[in-house]
């Protein structure tokens, strides 16, 4: 478990090289590469969605493609096509750039719902189907996808089916005044990312995504969970609650992060840090809750203030 967690660690020291400042928000994007999970970055164009993306490709030598989306793509633009070959008589299959190890698909919600909808099978199944024919996803297989929170206008809102596909959703939001400083003095000749240099390999990658699961997680700990996305769907400003695809994700990604921590189990502490960027993009709001301007993060804080913790003493006073 040592040799894992070193592997994890160095990771993260080698991306926060390049992403200053965001100890937090690179420990997420590791814990859902740990899991196999993928990652919807909601943030303002400039804070570094894409160099996070990159950073991570490289420091563990994995193929990487970048997807603009446009609302003229088209679903073969993503998955691929099969074009005739005369010489051959036969056709062939293009592959297109969802077929790589880590993806970016950078402004997901300014393409069409046809076209946000040929990212499911390779997000969930971790293939594609073109014209009958199946192509399986290299391993590792991770989407990062990039939306801007605050530009509306010729976007086109992510379904619900989308949204529980991502196993997270981070902000990084705008850095510090010290690490702008530092930004700027790292970038004053040239990008770090130039410089950046892979310190894993593929095969040690999957080595951390194989000994994530069996990390120890008390029974205790799994009804927490449980009751945590339960509490989700009773709640009376929610509308639709977490899935059980978002206790799953909970239960891996506390797990990736004991792995981190370099523990073989997972603590209380390890959900509660996580609930929020989990299961928060998997939650609607219902309308009169929304005009109170309730958000899905003040509701699982709620949740999680509420529930009582596995193992923690709850005092009882006694009345004489």
């Amino acid at each position: 478990m040592a040799d894992v967690t070193a592997v994890l660690r160095a990771l993260q020291d080698n991306v926060e090289r390049v992403v200053v400042g965001k100890h937090g928000e690179v420990e997420s994007a590791l814990i859902a590469l740990a899991c196999e999970g993928h990652v919807l970055i909601e943030d303002v164009p400039g804070v570094g969605k894409t160099v996070l993306a990159k950073a991570l490709a490289r420091s563990i030598g994995c193929s990487f493609k970048r997807l603009q989306f446009t609302p003229d793509l088209l679903p073969s633009d993503v998955t691929g096509v099969s074009i005739f070959n005369q010489k051959s008589g036969e056709f062939e299959f293009r592959p297109g750039p969802v077929i790589a190890q880590i993806v970016l698909a950078d402004e997901i919600n300014r393409a069409t719902p046809k076209t946000q909808a040929s990212l499911l099978e390779a997000m969930e199944e971790r293939q594609v189907t073109v014209d009958g024919v199946t192509y399986l996803m290299p391993r590792p297989f991770m989407v990062m996808a990039t939306q801007n929170p605050i530009e509306y206008e010729g976007t086109f809102p992510l379904p619900e089916a989308q949204l529980d596909r991502f196993l997270m959703r981070i902000r990084l939001g705008y850095p510090a005044r010290g690490d702008e400083v530092e930004i700027l003095d790292r970038q004053q000749r040239s990008h770090p990312l130039e410089q950046l240099a892979q310190v894993a390999s593929v095969d040690e990658l999957l080595a951390v995504q194989a000994q994530v699961r069996e990390v120890e997680v008390a029974p205790a700990l799994r009804g927490y969970i449980v009751d945590i996305v339960s509490a989700t769907r009773d709640h009376p400003d929610v509308y639709l609650g977490a899935s059980p695809r978002g206790s799953l994700g909970l239960f891996r990604a506390a797990q990736a992060r004991a792995l981190l921590a370099g523990r073989g189990y997972v603590l209380p502490d390890d959900v509660k840090a996580l609930a929020e960027p989990v299961l928060a993009h998997r939650l609607i709001i219902n309308p009169a809750s929304r005009l109170k301007n309730v958000e899905a993060g003040t509701v699982i804080r709620e949740i999680l203030d509420s529930l009582p913790v596995p193992g923690s003493r709850v005092s009882v006073t006694v009345k004489r």
